[in-house]
């Protein structure tokens, strides 16, 4: 099994390929049935306030469409998936957001000083929890799979709409943005307009959307952070997608991938270990889609 944990690993990849991208404000057509199906006007973009706050992040909406799936499989066919249309978030969660979950800052104060709270909630880190790299505007690090899905089980029950993880194939689909290929970029100048990784990171995070959108006008699918899928099977570990800063530019593509592996967690001296943070991966965020009507 190949594992990716500090000091870095490999993703597993396919053979070198181009990357379409936003460039300049303008991204090439989709293909196939992303094309066709198009965008309804009740289907656009919307804007999330997270009640109780003054909090926003906004939500693109993907149309529907078949594509060609990377196999998990190195040595496997890509995969025909079809992806029904769904809102995927303009960039990764940050802390502006998961801060009101973690910290009860949608609570009124006096509930949060006496610890009066219904739902289970983040514990306290040892450290801080960004590690130093930044924070305001910054994504989400070291969340475990656990904590993302219940995030997503909180803003939920506090927007009344139905968010979660992406599936591995909307995410992959999200990504490539009816163009690109699931293999390493080949261009080296094409990567390092989108995405953050270890030849240009500086071994750290980065503020959202600092970099080009793809085709789809979505930040950091690539690099920054990397993001955690739903689980498709429950006997297996979950997954996170995309690459991350701290990954070498031939690892960071639409096809990357790396299940969770208990070296993420090596470091944790609580017996048994937290369920909400993850000691030794910083690498690892994640990214909100909406179900249903959306705004």
């Amino acid at each position: 099994m190949i594992r990716w944990q500090v000091p870095r690993r490999p993703l597993r990849r396919g053979g070198a390929v181009g990357l379409f991208f936003l460039v300049g404000g303008w991204g090439l057509p989709l293909t196939g049935r992303a094309q066709e199906s198009g965008v309804s006007s009740a289907f656009q973009p919307f804007v999330e306030t997270i009640p109780g706050t003054l909090v926003q992040f906004e939500m693109i909406p993907i149309p529907g469409g078949t594509f060609q799936k990377a196999n998990p499989d190195p040595e496997g066919q890509p995969l025909q998936v079809e992806v029904q249309p769904f809102w995927i978030g303009k960039t990764e969660v940050t802390w502006d957001e998961y801060d009101v979950f973690f910290l009860r800052l949608d609570l009124p104060e006096d509930q949060r000083k006496a610890g009066v709270d219904a739902r289970s909630r983040p514990s306290r880190p040892y450290g801080a929890p960004d590690r130093g790299f930044g924070h305001h505007a910054y994504p989400v690090l070291g969340v475990s799979y656990y904590a993302a899905e219940e995030y997503c089980r909180w803003l939920s029950a506090k927007t009344g709409k139905k968010y979660r993880l992406p599936t591995e194939a909307e995410w992959e689909y999200a990504c490539r943005a009816g163009a690109a290929e699931a293999g390493p970029v080949a261009d080296p100048a094409a990567l390092e307009e989108v995405a953050w990784c270890w030849e240009n990171s500086d071994d750290k995070t980065h503020p959202v959307a600092q970099k080009k959108p793809n085709a789809w006008g979505l930040y950091d699918m690539l690099g920054n952070v990397a993001e955690w899928c739903l689980k498709e099977q429950p006997d297996q570990p979950p997954v996170v997608r995309g690459g991350s800063y701290n990954d070498r530019a031939a690892q960071v593509s639409c096809g990357a991938r790396m299940p969770e592996v208990p070296e993420w967690d090596a470091t944790d001296p609580q017996r048994p270990k937290g369920k909400w943070w993850l000691s030794d991966a910083p690498f690892v965020g994640f990214r909100l889609v909406c179900e249903g009507t959306g705004g």
